[in-house]
């Protein structure tokens, strides 16, 4: 299995149709004389639906340029989506803790807290009354 193939399965298994992601071939910058202000070798793809994007000149070639920004684009995908499964995942945890019984301890220190916010509301008096 090649790289092509790898990338393409890793875009299956995230939903990702090739119709969704803008590709383009620019010139680069920075140092490298005529070469790099002659060729447009360097790679950019955007997901349109995320607005993720990458930008890859790390090599010479445009061909192993665009298999590292794609490469790129598959590993950002997947941190976003493990992202929100985690956030979900916490949501679940959070409400889960949120509606458990408390224990006896628990219980204990709550009553011990009204019954000390209720001696204090109690030397409390109305505005005005004496």
């Amino acid at each position: 299995m090649d790289a092509s193939e790898s990338i393409r399965s890793r875009l299956l298994a995230l939903g990702v149709r090739d119709a969704d992601v803008d590709e383009k071939f620019i010139r680069g910058s920075g140092p490298g004389g005529q070469k790099i202000n002659k060729t447009s070798s360097t790679v950019w793809l955007r997901h349109r639906p995320t607005g993720i994007e990458v930008r890859c000149q790390a090599e010479r070639s445009q061909a192993a340029n665009r298999e590292k920004a794609w490469l790129e684009l598959c590993d950002r995908l997947e941190a976003r989506r493990r992202g929100e499964n985690e956030a979900a995942r916490q949501m679940l945890e959070k409400s889960r803790r949120r509606g458990r019984q408390k224990n006896r301890g628990q219980k204990v220190a709550m009553i011990l807290m009204k019954k000390h916010r209720a001696k204090h509301k109690t030397n409390r008096g109305r505005v005005g009354e004496e």
